[in-house]
């Protein structure tokens, strides 16, 4: 009896004991899920505008000639700055593997660029009757020496577009680094007018007589030629994305000439020439729309 009671004191005294004894059930939580980055997919169709200014150049050679023997009389070479506004429209696709971005673009632009040129054909030299490309009189006792002949151009870049190839690299899921290039086409259009003084008379005899004359032409030449250039483009929304882009376009040579009634060294008319090579360098901001989410 005393053995039992003595037990179950000491039972009541080491409660600790009798707690390791007993299994504690563990509470199990779910972890908070961790946010991802779905990223952008740059793939599928995208159309959207432009507008920009571009700096052109027309690197242009003018040609002064005698229609009886086709000689060159002068040559004047100097630049015209093409410079204006430009603003257009852009469709294209584009295949996204990984960060690398191919894709096809075509562009079209309406232009403001245009700029001129006044090329001189001199008159004689002091003490000298004729000129370096017209006649002066000479009468019996004096002469009347030969004036020059002025030709003023202008030259207008109406249109230009482009069909180019794009590769890219998405630096981030929504920022895209470019390079593009490939074929260009544009029309030029060209004016100008040619005026000059007419020095004739008798031979022979004083007193010559002086004929203003002028002539005045001008048209419009579609080029074929290539284009290159980069930029940066960054998504702002699942479907919509701006651009800085820099774009050179080279239109090759476009030429014409003009029979004027000036008179030239040989009794004959003066034929007017010109050769301009067209470049142009654009930079422009844009914004794509792309038909399908990211």
């Amino acid at each position: 009896m005393i053995r039992t009671l003595l037990a179950a004191i000491a039972m009541l005294l080491a409660p600790g004991a009798f707690a390791a004894d007993l299994a504690v059930p563990r509470i199990y939580t779910k972890a908070p899920p961790v946010a991802v980055d779905p990223g952008y997919n740059w793939s599928g169709f995208y159309a959207g505008l432009n507008v920009g200014y571009g700096w052109g150049r027309s690197s242009t050679t003018a040609d002064f000639i005698d229609s009886a023997n086709g000689a060159r009389l002068s040559t004047s070479a100097g630049t015209l700055d093409l410079n204006g506004v430009t603003g257009g429209g852009q469709i294209g696709y584009n295949w996204q593997r990984d960060m690398f971005v191919v894709g096809l673009e075509a562009d079209f632009q309406g232009s403001g660029q245009k700029g001129s040129l006044e090329a001189l054909c001199a008159g004689a030299p002091a003490g000298l009757q004729d000129g370096v490309c017209t006649l002066g009189h000479r009468g019996d006792n004096t002469f009347d020496p030969a004036l020059p002949v002025t030709l003023s151009l202008i030259q207008k870049l109406d249109w230009f577009g482009t069909v180019r190839g794009r590769l890219g690299v998405a630096v981030t899921p929504r920022v895209l680094f470019y390079g593009t290039g490939g074929l260009a086409y544009g029309r030029v259009s060209t004016s100008g007018s040619v005026s000059a003084i007419n020095v004739g008379g008798t031979p022979g005899a004083d007193g010559g007589t002086f004929t203003p004359v002028s002539a005045s032409f001008s048209n419009s030449t579609t080029k074929v030629g290539w284009s290159a250039g980069a930029g940066i483009e960054g998504a702002f929304a699942d479907n919509w994305s701006a651009r800085l882009e820099y774009l050179y376009v080279d239109l090759g040579t476009v030429s014409g000439s003009l029979a004027t009634p000036v008179i030239a060294l040989s009794g004959a008319p003066l034929v007017v020439g010109y050769r301009s090579h067209i470049t142009d360098n654009i930079l422009r901001f844009g914004v794509n729309y792309r038909f399908s989410g990211t």
